[in-house]
């Protein structure tokens, strides 16, 4: 089963990237009041950040994930816990029962899916009562490395944009007529990775490659010569894990 993005050539890259902040997703779970033994689905599960999160939580998750390649990487981070298991599926058609979860996540998957569609699916598969959550990790872009950052790329890319990754998810949620009132959580993160790490991980950057297309490897090139010339084997790279919360309407 295969999406308009495909994130093959990326999958081993996703491997480098931050997980979520710790208190955000304990803000969820209190939020949603699921527990140990409770069962979740991780929506575009990719490598299994999330899934991972939740599973530490004593959550039974099920982690549902269109490309092969991540699926592949999530499935070998998660083979010793049997509270997971791993199923093809999209956003907008999980393959999963009508009624069976408590929660329902998006990690960092939301903004590729039809936002309505993948609401509608979630409402089916979600108990009653259950709850809707959405989040991404978001550089801060006021630090000065990321700046810097920022800078190059629209070197390359005057016009470079986020997309829906970076909006207030909270009017599409509404406009579903689907959920109650959305809650707001953010969670901060310094994450500290060495300077090849964080190379690798721009090479994950799906927004960036599509956005740039044929420069792509230009644009990393340039990323990596700055960040190989600060002189330091590790930089930390702040975070905020912004996430979108709403329990479905009786």
């Amino acid at each position: 089963m295969k999406t308009e993005w495909d994130y093959t050539e990326l999958a081993d890259a996703y491997l480098q990237r931050p997980d979520y902040a710790e208190s955000a997703i304990d803000d969820l779970v209190a939020l949603a009041g699921v527990k140990s033994g409770d069962k979740v689905c991780d929506v575009g599960a990719g490598v299994a950040h999330l899934t991972l999160m939740l599973a530490q939580r004593g959550l039974q998750v099920v982690a549902v994930e269109p490309n092969d390649a991540m699926r592949g990487n999530g499935i070998e981070r998660t083979r010793a816990l049997a509270n997971v298991n791993w199923f093809e599926g999209t956003g907008e058609a999980t393959g999963q029962p009508e009624h069976a979860y408590k929660l329902v996540t998006f990690g960092s998957s939301f903004n590729v899916t039809n936002r309505p569609l993948a609401l509608k699916e979630t409402q089916r598969i979600l108990e009653p009562s259950g709850w809707f959550a959405c989040m991404w990790n978001h550089r801060d872009l006021d630090d000065p490395i990321q700046s810097r950052i920022e800078a190059i790329i629209r070197e390359f890319a005057p016009e470079y944009g986020y997309g829906t990754r970076r909006e207030d998810q909270t009017d599409i949620i509404d406009q579903s007529g689907l959920f109650k009132t959305v809650h707001r959580i953010e969670g901060k993160v310094l994450h500290h990775q060495s300077i090849e790490d964080c190379i690798e991980a721009w090479r994950s950057h799906a927004t960036l490659q599509r956005q740039v297309g044929e420069r792509f490897a230009a644009v990393v090139e340039a990323i990596a010569a700055y960040l190989r010339g600060l002189g330091v084997d590790r930089i930390p790279i702040p975070y905020v894990t912004n996430m979108w919360a709403a329990q479905l309407k009786d």
